[in-house]
């Protein structure tokens, strides 16, 4: 990714933060945040890496709410960064913050089986 790519990414997901916190008003959009957004080197399409506090059906209500109002969110990021083309945003779940939560949960169980034996031996 270039620098130009890498900062235009910072900067929309920025404004995409503000833009679905605080202007979008469909009922099926949950707690929403933005974690991470990444811009193709043309700049045609940016992937917009969301994670949705809620059970699955309210993380995919969100993700439909948010396809909905794909257009309404490309122009208002085109309004607040000056670019030729707005990208074509993707918006994808970030499953690393699953994945980490998952991660610990298992090394909590193996520290917790370790002090269960400990306590057995001693």
């Amino acid at each position: 990714m270039s620098h130009r790519s890498t900062r235009i990414a910072e900067q929309m997901k920025k404004e995409l933060g503000q833009i679905i916190g605080q202007k979008m008003k469909d009922p099926r959009i949950g707690f929403v945040t933005v974690t991470d957004v990444r811009v193709t080197g043309d700049l045609q399409q940016a992937k917009v890496y969301i994670s949705v506090l809620g059970n699955d059906e309210e993380k995919q209500n969100t993700l439909l709410g948010l396809e909905k109002a794909k257009g309404f969110i490309r122009s208002e990021i085109g309004s607040r960064i000056r670019l030729r083309k707005t990208p074509e945003l993707l918006f994808e779940f970030d499953e690393s913050i699953d994945y980490g939560y998952r991660i610990e949960s298992i090394l909590h169980d193996i520290n917790k089986d370790e002090k269960n034996e400990k306590q057995d031996n001693e």
